[in-house]
């Protein structure tokens, strides 16, 4: 068991029913551990037993919450918040 933490971008949720759903889309995630939503900087950082599960998933849960276009990890060179 290794504890990871990744942060994901959870740009365009700025209402409450979206964090819900975000929060609730990641919660069913076997392996998550804790997660902290941060609207303002549009981030949720999420804590997670990688033999259970992986950034991968937790990408995809929350691709499938209506108001997210396009989920990121923040260290991904291909978002475009992602600073060298």
């Amino acid at each position: 068991m290794a504890i990871q933490t990744a942060q994901v971008s959870i740009e365009n949720i700025d209402d409450a029913k979206g964090l819900d759903s975000v929060m609730t889309a990641l919660k069913n995630i076997t392996g998550v551990t804790a997660i902290d939503l941060d609207a303002e900087s549009s981030i949720a950082t999420v804590r997670y037993d990688d033999t259970d599960t992986s950034i991968h998933a937790l990408t995809a849960a929350i691709s499938m919450v209506d108001y997210v276009t396009q989920p990121y990890p923040i260290d991904a060179p291909q978002n475009p918040r992602y600073h060298d």
